[in-house]
């Protein structure tokens, strides 16, 4: 975390049971203004216990949570935006009515929530189904509608759990674009999810949970450094007999070139190897060093623990 971030969201010391179930485990996470923050864990591991928390649907047994410094209050529901993994609409209500009751709910007056149903109706291409009953529309559809109720209000906090479930490919792209804009626009967002391809494109932090504990934290560039294997790709051309360091063959790129890996088991001296290439006539034309994935970094983080 940068120490220079000024923290929306600081969880401290927060622990959760539930009867014979420790769901968190005294687990601190600090989430800086304007980020994406990846919540990431196997399942049952208590993402989904510590989200609840933050939305006030249940209270933590030790620690506590503070949004803008200020300890967490009934009052703060209108700066946050939460949509949950078990999505939840009126199947009876019409959709342009369900949005505005919800809006009214988060703070907005009846002008400006009609305002703005109408701007995410037309943003959405959404226009003709205002007056269709929930239970008419498509499972992509009602999440559309449940997303759109999250953000209305413009919560400086946004927390999705899961918020891909269920989206086709078109429609996961249209929220994964919507999110980035908001982050633009100055809102905070935490999202759990299962999806290690959204946490590399997205996210700017990540907290990893296991067994109720918190095991990692910290900014994608952080956490893949701290798991990095000191491996170095090398595409090249030329006699490798005689060079010193160990490496793996890949075999040939599309091209005919060699393609090999050097792991280095200490402080890796990447000038070295590339002085020695080039020394012995191997032409180099690609050298960098591979870093972990996230899903890599989370399969490392997960097996230390188990």
């Amino acid at each position: 975390m940068n120490p220079s971030s000024e923290i929306l969201l600081a969880v401290s010391h927060v622990s959760k049971q539930y009867a014979s179930h420790q769901a968190l485990s005294d687990v601190s996470i600090s989430v800086a203004r304007g980020q994406i923050y990846g919540l990431l864990g196997p399942n049952g591991a208590g993402k989904t216990s510590l989200i609840r928390i933050i939305n006030q649907i249940t209270a933590p047994d030790t620690g506590e949570v503070r949004l803008n410094g200020e300890k967490l209050q009934a009052k703060h529901i209108e700066n946050i935006g939460y949509l949950p993994e078990e999505r939840g609409l009126y199947k009876k209500m019409k959709v342009a009515e369900q949005v505005l009751y919800l809006a009214r709910l988060k703070g907005l007056s009846r002008a400006e929530a009609t305002r703005r149903i109408k701007y995410w109706f037309e943003k959405f291409e959404m226009q003709a189904w205002e007056h269709k009953k929930v239970e008419e529309l498509s499972k992509g559809m009602q999440q559309k509608v449940q997303f759109i109720t999250t953000v209305i209000h413009s919560p400086e906090l946004i927390i999705l759990d899961e918020p891909f479930s269920g989206f086709d490919p078109i429609n996961a792209n249209l929220i994964r674009d919507e999110l980035l804009d908001l982050k633009n626009k100055g809102a905070t967002i935490i999202f759990s999810t299962h999806r290690m391809d959204t946490v590399e494109e997205l996210c700017d932090s990540i907290a990893l949970i296991d067994r109720s504990k918190k095991i990692l934290e910290g900014t994608k560039k952080e956490v893949k450094s701290k798991y990095r294997t000191h491996t170095f790709e090398v595409i090249c051309q030329g006699d490798l007999s005689h060079f010193s360091y160990p490496f793996d063959r890949l075999g040939l790129t599309d091209e005919g070139y060699t393609k090999i890996d050097i792991k280095q088991t200490t402080d890796p001296k990447p000038n070295a190897i590339l002085q020695e290439l080039i020394e012995q006539g191997v032409v180099v034309y690609e050298f960098k060093e591979k870093m972990p994935s996230m899903n890599d970094v989370f399969m490392a983080a997960i097996r230390q623990t188990h």
